[in-house]
């Protein structure tokens, strides 16, 4: 009996969990500096995802990926960087991005190791964000908003500007 309602448990607790986390958060990112970022623990908060480089004319949008996400850390909102080579524009050394990001932008906000975001070697997040709105980055600094059901995707093009109406207007309707 005491195994029957252990058993029992588990199977709720691992239900209970599955239905917590969508499937597109259902993953685990590792940062620049080796850290481990499950996140599925950002379920219910909403998440802007950039592709990143940082030899690129677009770059000084760290500046204002910063901003928001100091902003409204507090409020739920993760800012998440994945740098990119896909377009030939990245360090080759994940120590590189990182003193980059750091000292000349002051990225505090967590940034992957590298990885491809596009095409058929595309990470399997990217793969899942592409898939979800029809669109995968064609540039550095493609923006993907995932709203709080982590579900509903938005997917913005490198020229949109991280705090124009189009993509706050979005936040701060999911903010609490």
């Amino acid at each position: 009996m005491k195994y029957a309602l252990l058993f029992a448990t588990l199977v709720f607790s691992a239900t209970a969990s599955a239905e917590v986390c969508p499937q597109l958060l259902d993953r685990t990112i590792t940062t620049l500096q080796g850290e481990k970022i499950n996140l599925c623990q950002y379920a219910g908060k909403p998440i802007l995802v950039v592709n990143t480089a940082s030899k690129c004319g677009y770059t000084p949008q760290f500046e204002q990926l910063e901003a928001m996400y100091g902003k409204y850390k507090q409020q739920g909102l993760l800012v998440i960087g994945f740098p990119s080579n896909d377009f030939r524009q990245e360090f080759s050394d994940k120590g590189e991005i990182a003193k980059f990001c750091k000292l000349t932008y002051k990225v505090k906000f967590p940034m992957s190791e590298p990885s491809s975001v596009s095409g058929k070697n595309a990470n399997s997040f990217f793969k899942a964000l592409a898939k979800s709105t029809g669109e995968a980055p064609s540039w550095n600094f493609h923006k993907y908003l995932i709203e709080t059901d982590g579900k509903t995707v938005h997917s913005f093009a490198t020229s949109v500007e991280p705090d124009s109406p189009e993509i706050m207007d979005k936040i701060q309707a999911m903010l609490k």
